[in-house]
């Protein structure tokens, strides 16, 4: 009878042990200004959509012309899974792409692209890294701001000079809204809006607001966060490359409070073949068919082998996103510059210490072969 007693509670033991070790949960860290990074674990619905489906062209509403990316090879970040991923940038509560995002995509495991060498020939080995942002240049903010605004705010009519390729709108600019290079500015003068709610990111190029309230643009693209879209091939966005922008600003937050940047990071060159590597979908190179140059959509890596530790903290974590998720080559531009947002925080003198980066120190990775445009 005891023997008959010692099995049940055997059986009754190793049954509770498996129910508990079926339960997890994912964690979310936030930061004081709204800037959050959330674990993969927690999902990939980076929150509600207007309309909750797909929308195949621009639409009155907001929906964008963005196209669910197809999985496929070559296509890095366009399937629906974690993409090897564990964290992903959140700003004003919404997801900046889902996990398995371009944006949001690890590439230190991958192999180094076979034309490496030549596209780091084509841009300059001893060209160095340009920090495109920091405090204030000329008189004018330094960088590329966004604006975040709430569900509500009103929408205006935007009129495009490439109308056949941007998201007719409309869109929910404020009358004060943030242009790149000030209001007076004469450079891409990118304006971005992170409609909360919804989470929707508008971004237009060249942005220029009218007496009527309405405003004109030379390009302007729509993008559902919680969702891998593509723009159709052969379209721009309010970036030549056919991406988004926002994605891959870096945030003085990101540095200074969060002390980790968990997306790519994007960067201009002043030679780019007129071809693409998706998830881009357009290029402006002025390479031509060159294939020593790199494609709009190229990936970058900072070595492995470089040792960060010997510049600043804020630095080093620069670098280590450079190495973890790389550079995204996404505009026609001076050398080697990256992105990020004007922030009267930053340490200009800091930042120029990336100057020791060299385009040597880094190599391109392969992601998918470029398609000619």
């Amino acid at each position: 009878m005891s023997r008959l007693v010692e099995m049940l509670v055997a059986v009754l033991l190793a049954a509770w042990v498996l129910a508990a070790g079926g339960c997890s949960s994912g964690s979310v860290s936030n930061t004081d200004d709204g800037g959050e990074e959330v674990d993969a674990a927690a999902g990939d619905d980076g929150g509600p959509v207007e309309d909750g489906g797909s929308d195949p062209g621009p639409a009155d509403d907001g929906g964008g012309s963005g196209q669910d990316a197809d999985p496929g090879p070559g296509d890095l970040g366009s399937g629906d899974g974690d993409g090897g991923g564990s964290q992903v940038p959140v700003l004003g509560g919404c997801r900046l792409f889902p996990p398995s995002n371009m944006w949001n995509t690890p590439i230190d495991d991958l192999d180094v692209h076979p034309l490496s060498a030549d596209y780091i020939a084509s841009i300059g080995a001893d060209t160095y890294v340009h920090p495109d942002f920091g405090t204030t240049w000329q008189g004018a903010p330094n960088g590329i701001p966004y604006d975040i605004v709430p569900d509500d705010q009103p929408l205006v009519a935007v009129s495009f000079e490439y109308a056949d390729e941007s998201d007719r709108g409309p869109y929910p600019i404020p009358a004060d809204a943030h242009i790149e290079g000030g209001p007076d500015g004469d450079g891409d003068r990118h304006v971005l809006i992170l409609r909360q709610g919804s989470c929707i990111l508008y971004e237009l190029y060249n942005a220029w607001p009218q007496q009527d309230g309405s405003w004109q643009a030379g390009s302007g693209a729509i993008w559902h966060l919680d969702r891998n879209e593509q723009r159709p091939a052969g379209w721009t966005s309010a970036d030549a490359a056919g991406l988004a922008i926002l994605p891959g600003l870096v945030r003085w937050e990101e540095v200074y409070q969060q002390g980790q940047i968990n997306h790519a990071i994007r960067v201009t060159l002043e030679q780019i073949q007129r071809a693409y590597i998706r998830p881009a979908s357009h290029s402006d190179g002025r390479c031509g068919s060159d294939p020593g140059c790199p494609p709009m959509g190229l990936r970058l890596r900072l070595k492995a082998s470089f040792d960060e530790s010997v510049f600043p903290q804020p630095l080093q974590v620069i670098m280590r996103a450079m190495k973890r998720y790389g550079l995204v080559v996404a505009d026609t531009g001076g050398d080697m510059y990256i992105s990020g947002v004007p922030d009267e925080r930053w340490d200009d003198d800091v930042l120029h210490q990336l100057h020791q980066l060299t385009a040597d120190n880094f190599e391109a990775v392969y992601t998918g072969d470029p398609i000619p445009y």
